[in-house]
């Protein structure tokens, strides 16, 4: 069974996969599995979200959004 995430106003993606799947890494996944509300930055309340299922080992690497490109 999936696990959900219903937001409460002012949630932001990158909160709810820091709160609920441990780590903003996992932002894409959460956005991924969630594509019908990729409208959203700022959640209003009440969208139930599906929480996708994450591996336990992840990098420390950052999201791609968050790199910095040093050419």
């Amino acid at each position: 069974m999936a696990r959900t995430y219903t937001t409460t106003q002012g949630d932001m993606w990158d909160l709810i996969a820091h709160t609920k799947l441990g780590d903003t890494a996992h932002t894409d996944k959460l956005m991924n599995a969630n594509q019908q509300y990729l409208g959203y930055y700022t959640f209003p309340a009440g969208i139930v979200l599906t929480l996708p299922e994450v591996p336990d080992d992840i990098t420390d690497e950052a999201p791609p959004w968050k790199q910095v490109d040093d050419e």
